[in-house]
């Protein structure tokens, strides 16, 4: 799995967890950055390659002259790798955090496993650059620094905050959005006629009137915004009758919260408020209870439930009017944006990353305002429908962010 440039490769691409977001930007990097060479372990049993893959990779990454610069997600030890690789400690060496260890949720702290955020720790401190997918991802790592190593009994360190900070500089991901054209033949853009606080809205100067007469080049489409835009089905006069539709596109996991999201629901349920369900997103060994007690109760509402080919899941998050989050943790919210591009309504927690990327009229502070935003929603879902989405899409997508990741794998420090 390499790409390498006639002088050999000059970027070398590791990636522990080979899987999900940090497969998705490898193989972004690998494909839109010449010279890389990769190497990567399967994304399976998380903790052992946080542990173990240092060493894996110090006896399968060979000596390799012409590398210039060592790029690897945060679930690699690199402090372990350039020791046991003397060769590679000379490189340019980025580390890009998807996640950080120091703040991800446990059950209880005491279950939380002093050597993964201590690793990340040791991997900064060694690295020229450490790149963060979000401000709170940043920030909510360094301020944790030093009430995390006071976990140490004795001889702590100090101000390893100040040594990290002045690598730190903010990346967001790159989001691969779809070309929402090539998945519709037969829609129109309707018209934004009202917001939730029914306030009128016109169409933003120099907006498109519809996305089949944007001419663009498909492969540039991801830079293109679509939260401007609402896909309607063109002639459908009883669309806004329909109830409105609910998508929840996140793993199936305690982390994402879903016991609040279905208690929601039986709320709105229980005051006969109608509305359409979709339930995405992955499912892993260990599932939530909830997920099996809530279907049957929530049957007659259910369109689709479980995991979807990329087509089908995209398919739903254009059909669906609004699209909720209950995490308890999230660095960036790859599932969120993709589906305000697709033209959804979002509701998320004021809290984490999101009112760094969404306004504040999209954010919920409490289980109550949740259910309240919802219940007035499905009683008017037209108004979800006509709203235009106040999230500028493009500035995430790989258009937008190439230089700055060309810059970032350039041989020179920054």
């Amino acid at each position: 799995m390499k790409s390498e440039s006639s002088q050999g490769p000059s970027v070398l691409l590791v990636e522990p967890f080979y899987g999900g977001s940090h497969k998705q930007l490898i193989d972004l990097l690998q494909q839109n950055i010449t010279g890389c060479s990769v190497f990567t372990l399967p994304a399976k049993k998380w903790h052992w390659r946080a542990r173990t893959a240092a060493l894996h990779f110090s006896q399968t990454i060979p000596t390799c002259p012409s590398y210039r610069v060592l790029f690897s997600s945060s679930v690699l030890n690199l402090c372990e790798l350039v020791a046991l690789r003397p060769d590679l400690a000379r490189l340019k060496k980025v580390l890009y955090f998807h996640e950080n260890q120091l703040v991800y949720p446990v059950r209880k702290d005491q279950e939380r496993d002093f050597q993964y955020g201590y690793n990340q720790v040791l991997s900064c401190l060694v690295s020229d650059v450490v790149v963060f997918n979000s401000v709170f991802n940043m920030d909510s790592f360094l301020s944790s620094i030093s009430s995390f190593m006071k976990k140490i009994p004795d001889h702590r360190p100090k101000d390893l905050d100040l040594l990290i900070r002045p690598k730190c500089v903010v990346l967001y991901y790159p989001v691969q959005f779809p070309d929402v054209r090539l998945l519709l033949k037969h829609k129109a853009l309707d018209r934004p006629e009202e917001t939730p606080d029914d306030e009128a809205q016109t169409p933003r100067s120099g907006e498109s009137p519809s996305l089949v007469d944007q001419q663009e080049d498909p492969h540039e489409s991801s830079s293109e915004p679509r939260t401007d835009q609402r896909l309607v089905s063109e002639g459908d006069t009883g669309d806004q009758m329909k109830p409105l539709h609910i998508v929840w596109p996140h793993r199936w996991e305690h982390d994402k919260n879903p016991e609040l999201f279905f208690s929601t629901l039986m709320k709105l349920k229980e005051k006969q408020v109608d509305f359409h369900l979709s339930v995405l997103g992955e499912t892993f060994t260990d599932v939530p209870d909830i997920f099996s007690e809530a279907r049957p109760q929530l049957d007659p509402h259910i369109q689709n439930w479980g995991f979807l080919s990329r087509d089908q899941y995209l398919q739903v998050l254009l059909q669906a009017d609004v699209v909720v989050s209950t995490a308890r943790h999230e660095f960036f919210g790859v599932a969120m944006l993709e589906a305000v591009h697709c033209g959804c309504y979002p509701l998320c927690p004021k809290a984490l990353v999101y009112p760094e990327i969404f306004p504040a009229e999209y954010l919920y502070s409490t289980p109550e305002q949740l259910c309240k935003r919802l219940q007035t929603l499905c009683r008017r879902p037209d108004v979800a429908r006509r709203h235009i989405v106040k999230v500028d899409t493009s500035s995430f997508s790989w258009t937008s962010l190439k230089e700055r990741f060309e810059t970032l794998l350039s041989a020179e420090c920054p």
